[in-house]
């Protein structure tokens, strides 16, 4: 699904103000698309449509902003494929076109972009080169591990659980992976194994 037509599918049965906000980012982010630049994350968007009626960041990133983060994550997913020395011309988010129904196609790609920002987060409590050294969870020096805020730990804590999956009529097979009614792969093998790790050892 290319940006314009996530655009207009995300537009569709929204409200005035959400659909001028949709087309404040999808302006935004054609213009870094044209200028070749792959800087689509949600704080660089937020800051450069920021009086142009982009949202701020964390109003993207709260519950109210996943038609905003789908179609930023179009974006991402389409400019990808054309980053310099990348090999492969498919993106890392391309069988979600293989998606026939729409609104389970949405879903995939308003998932892969929460996904995508728990990951973002979990990388911030890190610094860049840092040493880190798995500990068993009896060992007193885990106390002096990174941990997820409450917000970070509760966001994560929704995406695996039976609220979450009853919303969007999904379910978790044993290879880690939600499907949907029609048996067709969401979250890819071992998603929710490595959200359940990370809550356990950050938490």
């Amino acid at each position: 699904m290319t940006p314009e037509d996530m655009l207009e599918e995300l537009k569709r049965n929204s409200s005035d103000k959400v659909q001028f906000t949709l087309d404040a980012i999808y302006e935004v982010c054609k213009e870094q698309a044209d200028r070749g630049i792959f800087d689509f994350s949600i704080s660089t968007i937020s800051k450069l449509g920021c009086k142009r009626g982009v949202p701020k960041a964390q109003s993207i990133r709260n519950k109210t902003g996943e038609k905003y983060r789908a179609l930023i994550s179009c974006f991402t997913e389409a400019q990808s494929h054309k980053r310099p020395l990348k090999q492969s011309s498919k993106s890392e988010l391309s069988w979600i076109d293989e998606i026939s129904n729409p609104k389970h196609q949405l879903l995939a790609r308003i998932m892969a972009s929460e996904l995508r920002e728990a990951k973002q987060i979990a990388q911030e409590l890190v610094p860049p080169k840092q040493r880190i050294e798995i500990f068993d969870y009896r060992n007193a020096a885990l106390q002096d591990a990174p941990k997820f805020t409450e917000q970070e730990k509760r966001a994560l804590e929704y995406i695996i659980s039976d609220r979450f999956k009853d919303k969007w009529d999904l379910k978790e097979n044993e290879y880690g992976e939600y499907v949907d009614g029609r048996g067709v792969s969401v979250f890819k093998v071992s998603t929710t194994d490595a959200i359940r790790k990370a809550l356990e050892f950050l938490s």
